[in-house]
């Protein structure tokens, strides 16, 4: 396990959300890179249920970073009681999706080197970058969950109706009339089985704490 910075005190975090809320970016980094020993804590007792530990710490971080976004300092908790619900649900996603989480996002692999030669990792680009590159780190996971709820909640012509609706999987878009010319249904029918899917990832999005 890595070695994590010490936790803010309370007079701390205070001040670095109140910076946050104000626009500062690095108060916003501060607060993730100071909860990571939380996260950390938090993933520990999951360690023998067959991920590997940057996995798990990566799914865990996602989970804090959106605790850092949604926090709301007037409802009484601190930011750590928040955040370690909010890891404990990312990585219950993660054991419920019943795959490993894509090295792709692991913020702690190396992705390339910087001007003097030294290994640069994911984690670099977000404390240097701040907002934007944590969102695109979001996306992913949501890009993820999203092919994910589409395999094991549609069913076959449903799935074929969001595929050429949506230009899945690297296909082109396609009206409702193109779907319709296609399948050999009714315009209105393609209309209904749009609805339906998309409510249909809508709610498997919700169920897991998504607002899609």
């Amino acid at each position: 396990m890595k070695t994590f910075l010490q936790p803010l005190t309370a007079r701390e975090e205070r001040e670095y959300l109140r910076q946050y809320k104000e626009g500062d970016r690095e108060a916003r980094n501060v607060l993730i890179s100071r909860n990571m020993r939380l996260v950390a804590h938090v993933i520990k007792k999951y360690q023998n249920s067959g991920y590997e530990t940057e996995d798990l710490l990566s799914v865990g971080t996602i989970g804090l970073i959106k605790a850092v976004d949604s926090y709301n300092m007037e409802k009484g908790s601190r930011l750590a009681t928040y955040a370690a619900r909010c890891v404990e649900n990312e990585v219950l996603m993660l054991f419920r999706a019943g795959k490993k989480f894509s090295k792709e996002v692991s913020i702690y692999d190396p992705i390339g080197t910087d001007k003097d030669g030294e290994t640069v990792s994911l984690m670099d680009i977000l404390e240097m970058e701040g907002k934007e590159a944590v969102e695109q780190v979001i996306l992913k996971e949501d890009v993820r969950k999203l092919y994910e709820a589409y395999e094991q909640n549609l069913k076959d012509t449903e799935k074929t109706v969001i595929r050429l609706r949506y230009g899945l999987f690297g296909s082109k878009e396609h009206t409702q009339r193109e779907i319709a010319g296609q399948l050999g249904i009714s315009r209105s029918y393609v209309s209904r089985l749009e609805k339906r899917a998309v409510e249909k990832l809508r709610e498997e999005f919700q169920r897991d704490g998504y607002t899609a």
